[in-house]
C-alpha cells in the first residue's frame, strides 16, 4: 500500500524514490547556497532510517520534498525544499504535517531542525507547526560571501 497525502495545487505527497535522487539534488540546489550532491539523496533513499517525502503532481513532477533522519525516539530534518514557484502555496506545511502523521507509528516522540536565523518565512512556517527555538549554531550555514549564517535549532513533541 502506498501511502499518499493530499497537497495544494492540486499535488500530492508520496514517499521518495531512488528516481528521485537527481531531481531532488537539482531543486535543493536552487533552494540553498550549497545543494547536496545527486549521489548522496541516492545514498539517502536507500536507507530506511532517512524516510523522504515528496511534493508531485500527477506526472510526478517534483514541487518539494522533506528528508528525516531517524535514531530511536529522536528525529531531525534534515532539509526540506520547495521549488520557487511553489513558495508560499502551503506546499512546505502540507509536507511537515505529512511527515508528522507518517511518524506517528514511529518511536520518534521529539523533531529537531536547524534553520537559517536569517530565514524569517521558514522560522514563521516552523514556529506556526509548534517548533520552538532551543539553542543556536554560530557560523553555521556558509554563504557565497564566505561569512556563515547563524543557525537556529529549534524543536517540537510529536506526541
Amino acid at each position: 500500500m502506498i501511502k499518499l497525502w493530499m497537497a495544494p495545487g492540486g499535488l500530492h505527497i508520496e514517499p521518495g524514490q531512488i528516481e528521485d535522487a537527481e531531481a531532488m539534488a537539482r531543486l535543493h540546489a536552487g533552494g540553498f547556497y550549497r545543494g547536496w550532491p545527486r549521489e548522496d539523496f541516492s545514498a539517502y533513499l536507500i536507507e530506511a532510517n532517512t524516510p523522504v517525502l515528496v511534493a508531485c503532481d500527477a506526472k510526478r513532477r517534483m514541487a518539494g520534498f522533506a528528508m528525516l533522519r531517524l535514531a530511536g525516539d529522536e528525529v531531525e530534518l534534515l532539509t526540506i525544499v520547495v521549488d520557487k514557484k511553489w513558495r508560499g502555496k502551503g506546499v512546505g506545511a502540507a509536507l511537515l504535517k505529512a511527515a508528522f502523521e507518517d511518524l506517528m507509528m514511529s518511536p520518534a516522540r521529539k523533531m529537531f531542525l536547524e534553520v537559517d536565523a536569517g530565514n524569517a518565512a521558514a522560522i514563521k512556517l516552523y514556529r506556526r507547526h509548534g517548533f520552538a527555538e532551543i539553542g543556536t549554531r554560530k557560523g553555521y550555514y556558509p554563504r557565497p560571501d564566505g561569512s556563515a549564517a547563524t543557525a537556529l535549532v529549534m524543536a517540537r513533541d510529536l506526541g
